[in-house]
């Protein structure tokens, strides 16, 4: 996935804490936001490579016939 990279990651952290991660220790809290926003980013991903993208129309579009 272009775009995604450990620092935007890291970056993004503190944003989806509130800020809660600089004010106390909320390890916990923290990797879960991370793990949440990575599997959200590869659902995307697959959804994308799965059904959206032009090989799997076309797939799809096929007479199940042939």
């Amino acid at each position: 996935m272009p775009g995604l990279t450990i620092a935007a990651l890291i970056g993004s952290l503190p944003v989806a804490l509130d800020g809660e991660a600089v004010t106390s220790n909320n390890t916990a809290i923290a990797v879960l936001s991370v793990v949440s926003i990575v599997l959200g980013y590869l659902l995307l991903a697959g959804l994308w490579y799965f059904v959206f993208r032009d090989k799997a129309r076309a797939k799809r579009k096929r007479d199940p016939r042939d």
